[in-house]
């Protein structure tokens, strides 16, 4: 199965990324979204990227617009009507993905791959609104996605391994790493990171520490990049929310529980950095 073009529906942080990244390993991009803006958006951070490249030595002028000349923005899902690869980017919400794929799959030819860069969803459940449950996969890619190497690959419960190889194949040219993961809520990447996100919350909810100083601990005697706090404002709390609600309902197990705290700041509107204010402001 060789792919040589790619649908991606969502112009966001992540979309945007995929876009970029496909494009660099030679596919040509439809850029998805339902608004002209969002589109507009997603390509001043593509070229924003491309041009640090640029700077940097990585890239030539020249490289970084034919990467630009393979992306096509478009509000109309039906250019990608000859696409091997369909990738969603929304936002982690079930009935939106579900939407979106119901959509991929009348929109894309018989025997192209439909994909979900879902965090912590379960491909099995997104890939029943289809007529195509085998050629479904998860591609969960990490932030920010031009610079982080690896991919979870998510089998659903009728992925055939014909898919699977191919798409672990794209991860490698894409000069990625695959790391094969079962349907599973939040994966590993999200069952293992969001609840220390959730537990330093509940640091700080119960007056344990700082905001400031449970970053430090983390990041200091740890040894991490940045603290989890910091971290969860980067992911966007709304997010961090949708996830630790999929592990909680999914497992059923109270160490899920999200942290009231987190739900406060959501329904506050205190996302992050995306809104100035979540557990720094910005």
């Amino acid at each position: 199965m060789e792919i040589r073009k790619a649908l991606v529906v969502g112009a966001g942080q992540m979309g945007s990324g995929i876009a970029q990244v496909f494009a660099q390993a030679g596919l040509e991009v439809v850029l998805n979204d339902i608004k002209p803006e969002f589109l507009e958006r997603g390509i001043a951070v593509i070229t924003k990227n491309l041009s640090r490249d640029v700077e940097k030595g990585r890239k030539t002028e020249e490289e970084k617009a034919a990467v630009l000349a393979r992306i096509h923005p478009t509000t109309n899902m039906g250019d990608a009507h000859d696409a091997q690869l369909a990738v969603e980017a929304a936002t982690e919400n079930m009935e939106i993905k579900k939407n979106i794929f119901r959509q991929m799959d009348e929109v894309l030819p018989t025997g192209a791959v439909l994909a979900t860069n879902t965090s912590s969803l379960p491909i099995t459940e997104i890939a029943a609104v289809t007529s195509r449950p085998e050629l479904v996969i998860g591609m969960h890619f990490m932030n920010p996605v031009p610079v982080m190497k690896l991919v979870e690959i998510i089998r659903g419960l009728a992925t055939t391994n014909e898919v699977y190889e191919a798409i672990e194949d794209l991860t490698k040219k894409m000069d990625k790493v695959p790391v094969e993961v079962q349907d599973f809520p939040g994966f590993v990447s999200n069952r293992v990171l969001m609840p220390m996100i959730n537990e330093a919350i509940y640091c700080v909810y119960e007056g344990v520490a700082s905001v400031e100083d449970v970053d430090q601990v983390m990041k200091l005697g740890m040894n991490h990049p940045m603290g989890p706090l910091t971290l969860a404002d980067f992911i966007g709390l709304d997010t961090c929310l949708a996830i630790m609600e999929v592990l909680h309902e999914g497992f059923g197990d109270s160490k899920y529980r999200p942290c009231p705290l987190l739900r406060k700041y959501v329904k506050a509107g205190w996302l992050g950095k995306k809104t100035g204010r979540g557990f720094y402001q910005y």
